[in-house]
């Protein structure tokens, strides 16, 4: 879904390997792994998208997208609640502030930073600087404090708590009373272990009450489970995902938008029904949820390459990150011709109103004199908002953002014209190369006005880098406002506030000096380490993963080009058979009796065996000696099987048996670590380190992993066939059967495919056991009204057929 090509056909990479004896042909370089990239987002691809691993998934086999129609309203309801709440707080701190009440005033601020951080009223009494200097006061005493009591009152006065730099809201007691008035458990999840063990305690219980009442309990401990999900993600859809900010309706449906290019992204979807939930805030069709079928993080997928490179414009910012992650250097080259850009120091005002005022008087005065345009924006609202703001002022314009992707060539193409505005989210920052048209170069070139700093310098860069190249002239400009989020969220607006007291700045009145560039700088600097932590740890997670990864693909490719699938297969019976032998007789608690008829039954339920106590004779060997003798068992009946099988596709069957234990449990796999890993972080609380906790868990589970692929390979062995009667054939002759056409009393084969438990043999009781054949028939089925095949003349129910 990329409108970049990046390969091995890249004949610039080509020739760079070639010349430099990595590949003589392109088919070489392709056999032998080679990866170039000859594109400006290369930096994009392998540092912004590292924070999202690549996902291919399928429809999930439970949905449930009806729980998000269905609380919707209530959390609907419950937002428009806190709306009204923190309006009221707002109205509270105008009024304590001019009684002089100087306390109440920033409680009420805080609590609304709390409740509804992009206020409209908030962000209005922020721009005043004593009133910012009260809140600022106020919210650090509530964190001084080190039992957070105050803290935590103030926060059960609101219905949710919103947290921008962690991108999470939660609930508090006084909204889950709301939505649950008459359940004061509804969001408590019981504890199982301790109403199990109750349960068992109760002797007035038979076995079949105790075992009905811990399914009654674990049906309404994941009915609890999904309602308090899918209220959580209904929450985050409504508090922290914007309509034009982080996605776009489009064609009844909600299609993301990548933060760094504002490009669309069709075909990606949040995940754990985050998605579901946004699409049913927008009350588009809910499509079905997806469930993870392989995964790889970003760095991982592109250090499997032998040879990684790239050329790009933006690296030199990242080239630490290039250096720790992939082992890559970043070498600066000169630019073919000298640069003539001017770039102007950064603009700064109080209010996004001042700025866009500012912005828009900029154009309107650039425009007068014929030079070109470009205005960046950081969102597809931001641009549109800017667009109506020139044609109010009845500057002709073009939009390029998400919404109008498609004219995307046409518009860059006019964009470098005599007198063009072009507006445009980051899609025009992203290796585009705007032409001047006749003249411009002599009117100044082409102008990039940005409206806001991005969280990444890099990003900024790649949009001056618009203008001024080849040797042409250029100009570039960012206008700020303190109610930026870079600003509001990383602590430049702080310090820059009491700047602006300290020069008595009123209102409509900007800043502009190289020293706050640098604290802008300082700003994103943050924000991009922060940003490069969360991938690193993204990274040490995956990494585990690898491992696995590894092995299980491993595995996998192994069967795929074994010449000999049977000595797999073997394998997996050699290693899972004793093992379940020590499982049924082999138990850690000395005082508990061997499983023999357990094992008998467990045997008999997988392998057409068809032992008797008797025969079995368990109790004469010890749990290795069984385990042995059950391995030869089912060898020597597996290639009874295999020789009435088509002997042509045997090697695909046998292929598919592992294959498809394989892939049906490392799906199961994904799901597993995946939980672990959102759970795993709840015990830092404990002391503990989280990556250390998910080490250690992980490499259990993934022991259990591959034990149960060793056992799906049994339980597979006789329920698959290259036809039916290749299958028939083999149940005939099992040794069991042999004299007994119709096998009476037998156990029988399951419609599911299941081979029940040995039943007692009726008839010679030589001949034990015996596998039930289903019916099959030579000749067309005769209807009992239908003439007698025989030619009698009669009715076949009047003929051969009495008493049928």
């Amino acid at each position: 879904n990329r409108d970049v090509t990046y390969g091995t056909n890249s004949e610039f990479g080509f020739d760079y390997l070639r010349d430099n004896g990595m590949a003589n042909t392109k088919d070489e370089q392709v056999q032998r792994g080679h990866f170039f990239a000859i594109i400006d987002e290369v930096d994009s691809v392998l540092i912004d998208e590292a924070r999202t691993p690549l996902i291919i998934s399928g429809p999930s086999t439970i949905s449930n997208n009806q729980q998000y129609d269905r609380f919707r309203p209530l959390v609907d309801q419950l937002v428009k609640k806190q709306n009204i709440l923190c309006n009221e707080a707002i109205s509270d701190a105008k009024q304590a502030f001019t009684d002089g009440d100087l306390d109440t005033a920033g409680r009420a601020m805080v609590k609304v930073k709390f409740g509804q951080p992009k206020n409209r009223g908030l962000l209005r009494l922020m721009e005043d600087p004593e009133l910012r200097k009260i809140a600022e006061k106020t919210e650090l005493s509530f964190f001084q404090d080190t039992q957070k009591v105050a803290l935590f009152e103030l926060k059960e006065e609101l219905f949710f708590n919103v947290e921008e730099k962690s991108h999470d809201a939660d609930l508090t007691e006084r909204g889950r009373d709301f939505l649950n008035p008459d359940d004061p458990d509804a969001f408590m999840l019981p504890d199982l272990a301790t109403e199990f063990a109750d349960i068992d305690a109760d002797e007035a219980l038979s076995d079949a009450q105790k075992n009905k009442k811990k399914d009654e309990l674990q049906v309404k401990m994941d009915g609890q489970g999904e309602r308090m999900h899918s209220i959580t993600q209904l929450l985050k859809a409504y508090c922290l995902y914007e309509k034009d900010v982080d996605y776009v309706v489009t064609d009844n449906k909600v299609v993301i938008v990548d933060e760094n290019t504002g490009r669309e992204m069709p075909g990606r979807r949040w995940s754990d029904g985050l998605h579901q939930a946004v699409e049913a805030k927008e009350g588009v069709k809910l499509e079905r949820e997806t469930q993870t079928l392989a995964t790889v993080t970003v760095q991982n997928y592109f250090r499997l390459y032998e040879k990684l490179g790239g050329m790009t414009g933006t690296a030199e910012t990242e080239a630490a990150e290039f250096s720790d992650i992939y082992g890559l250097d970043v070498l600066p080259i000169p630019t073919n011709r000298p640069i003539l850009r001017l770039d102007q120091n950064d603009h700064i005002y109080k209010t996004r109103r001042e700025k866009y005022s500012a912005v828009i008087a900029t154009i309107k005065e650039h425009h007068a004199k014929g030079q070109p345009i470009l205005v960046g924006t950081a969102s597809v609202d931001a641009s549109e908002t800017v667009a109506r703001l020139l044609k109010r002022e009845k500057i002709p314009h073009a939009v390029l953002n998400a919404k109008y992707h498609r004219q995307e060539a046409e518009i860059v193409q006019r964009a470098g014209q005599q007198g063009s505005v072009t507006v445009s989210t980051n899609m025009a920052g992203r290796g585009t190369d705007i032409k001047l048209g006749e003249g411009v170069s002599d009117k100044g070139g082409l102008l990039v006005l940005a409206t806001e700093r991005h969280e990444s310098r890099r990003i900024d860069r790649q949009l001056r880098g618009r203008c001024a190249r080849q040797g042409d002239p250029g100009e570039s400009l960012f206008f700020i406002s303190f109610e930026d989020d870079l600003m509001r969220n990383f602590g430049a607006a702080e310090r820059m506030t009491k700047m602006m007291e300290r020069f008595g700045l009123e209102e409509g009145q900007e800043l502009q000096h190289k020293w706050l560039n640098r604290s802008v700088q300082t700003a994103q600097k943050r924000v991009e380490q922060r940003n490069y932590q969360m991938r690193k740890r993204v990274l040490d997670f995956d990494d585990v993963m690898n491992n696995q990864r590894e092995v299980v693909y491993g595995y996998r490719n192994e069967v795929i080009e074994s010449a000999n699938p049977r000595e797999l297969i073997y394998e997996a019976v050699d290693e899972a058979m004793p093992a379940r032998a020590l499982m049924f007789l082999d138990s850690p608690d000395p005082d508990e009796e061997p499983d023999y008829s357990g094992l008998l039954n467990w045997a008999n339920t997988n392998f057409p065996l068809g032992l008797t106590a008797e025969s079995a004779a368990f109790e004469t060997r010890d749990a290795e000696a069984n385990g042995v003798f059950l391995t030869d068992k089912v060898k020597s009946l597996y290639e009874l099987k295999t020789a009435h099988e088509d002997s042509e596709h045997l090697d695909n069957l046998e292929r598919s048996v592992i294959l498809g234990g394989i892939d049906r449990l490392w799906q199961e796999h994904l799901y597993n670590m995946d939980s672990l890993r959102e759970g795993v972080h709840l015990r830092a609380h404990g002391q503990k380190d989280p990556l250390v906790e998910y080490k250690t868990e992980a490499f259990a589970i993934f022991q259990v992993l591959m034990e149960t692929i060793k056992g799906e390979v049994l339980t597979n062995l006789f329920r698959s066939t290259t036809n039916l009667e290749a299958f028939h054939n083999f149940l005939r002759n099992l040794p069991m059967n042999q004299g007994d056409a119709n096998n009476p009393g037998g156990p029988s084969l399951a419609g599911s495919g299941a081979i029940s438990a040995p039943a007692p043999a009726q008839g010679d009781p030589d001949l034990g056991p015996q596998i039930r054949i289903p019916v099959t028939r030579d000749l067309p089925k005769v209807g009992r009204n239908d003439a007698c095949p025989c030619g009698s003349g009669k009715k076949h129910k009047q003929c051969c057929g009495k008493g049928a």
